[in-house]
Order: C-alpha cells, then sequence, then structure tokens
C-alpha cells in the first residue's frame, strides 16, 4: 500500500473514532458534554443530543469509508442511515423538549429510507461481485 494511502487511512480512522466517540458522549451524558466540549448558553439537552446523532453519522461514514472504500457512496449512505436513526430515536426520547408532533414519524421515515437504500445498494453489489 503506498504511504499516502496509507497515511490518509490511518487519519480517517482515528477522526472516525474520535468523532465516533464524541457521539456517543454527547449522547450519553449530556451536561459533561455541554461543559467541556459545547459550552454555548443556554444549556439545551435536546440540541446536544442533536450534536451527538450527527457526529456518530459522521463517525460511521469516515470509518464505512475504510470498510468500502471503491463505493463512497455505501459509505455516505450508511453514515447518513446512522446518524438519522440515532437522530430519529432522540426525538422520540427527547418529545417532552418540544418539537412538532410529527417530528419522529418524519425523521423515523428518512432514516428508513437511507437504511433501506444503504442495504440495497450493499447487496447489490455483493450481487455484482459474484457475477465476475
Amino acid at each position: 500500500m503506498p504511504r499516502a494511502q496509507l497515511v490518509s487511512n490511518l487519519v480517517v480512522a482515528v477522526f472516525g473514532i474520535f468523532t465516533l466517540a464524541l457521539g456517543i458522549w454527547a449522547l450519553a451524558d449530556t451536561t459533561s458534554f455541554y461543559d467541556n466540549i459545547a459550552e454555548w448558553p443556554p444549556y439545551n439537552r435536546h440540541f446536544i443530543h442533536d450534536i451527538g446523532a450527527f457526529q456518530i453519522g459522521l463517525g460511521v461514514a469516515l470509518l464505512f469509508a475504510l470498510v468500502w472504500q471503491g463505493d463512497a457512496v455505501l459509505a455516505a449512505l450508511g453514515g447518513a442511515a446512522a446518524g438519522a436513526t440515532v437522530h430519529s430515536v432522540v426525538h422520540i426520547t427527547d418529545e417532552e423538549f418540544g418539537g412538532r408532533d410529527l417530528d419522529p414519524y418524519l425523521l423515523g421515515i428518512v432514516a428508513l429510507v437511507l437504511i433501506v437504500a444503504f442495504v440495497w445498494r450493499l447487496f447489490a453489489g455483493q450481487r455484482q461481485t459474484r457475477r465476475y
């Protein structure tokens, strides 16, 4: 493997893990995340959860990019599906903090569409590979 590819893969792996960890932290301990990373008053638990959801999506997309280096769209779909799924769950669990009544449903539909597109592309790519 050429050195440039090795170094760039290492940077993507480290940043992907770091970003995923930040997302998990934002979801698991919003107060600590706010106090240490995102202290922009006023504190808003749901907003920190949203940050966590999108950090998870980015982290997953970066890690998937290493797994499926030949298919950027598949990696992007996987990361978007992960982030959208967590975002949908956050809107269900944070329902008492506001938002629109339709948010969990609409975000759930977005997540479902992304998951279906990811799985479809993943398995369609495997079928194409077997034909050759």
